[in-house]
């Protein structure tokens, strides 16, 4: 009986594995956390590889992720509690050496001017839309990529 070599691309070895894009999303809470990952899912666009999330509840973990280095995207949340996402974003701008771009989550559309202090690349304002959502993630994903 003859046998056939069946090839599938979840057989790879892990060092062949496909790139992707690895992404921080830091919320205090859970459930912005859910809402976020539910709208841009793990595969945000054909153009884009996958997507690797790394959450973080913690202000500290992420300052110490993102000083590890290796992320493509940063989103964070403007509203967590004690150390919300405006003023971590500006720490993270002045202090990491080329910082990975920034989506900051904010808790109205009036919020843009305090987000643009922050050095935010780009904002999403609450109530959160899963298309808007979606849409920015890719928009500044391409822009980063773009380079």
């Amino acid at each position: 009986m003859a046998t056939t070599d069946v090839h599938d691309e979840w057989d790879e070895p892990a060092d062949s594995a496909p790139p992707r894009l690895r992404v921080l999303l830091y919320s205090s809470d859970a459930t912005t956390r859910e809402a976020v990952r539910l709208a841009v899912g793990r595969r945000i666009a054909r153009d884009l590889p996958p997507i690797e999330w790394v959450e973080v509840a913690t202000a500290d973990v992420v300052v110490a992720t993102v000083d590890a280095g290796g992320l493509d995207l940063i989103v964070l949340d403007g509203e967590a509690a004690k150390n919300g996402g405006m003023g971590l974003c500006r720490q993270l701008k002045d202090e990491i050496f080329r910082c990975p771009p920034v989506v900051l989550l904010i808790a109205r559309p009036q919020d843009a001017w305090l987000a643009s202090w922050s050095q935010a690349d780009a904002v999403v304002a609450r109530p959160l839309d899963p298309i808007a959502v979606q849409e920015t993630v890719a928009g500044v994903l391409r822009r980063a990529h773009a380079v």
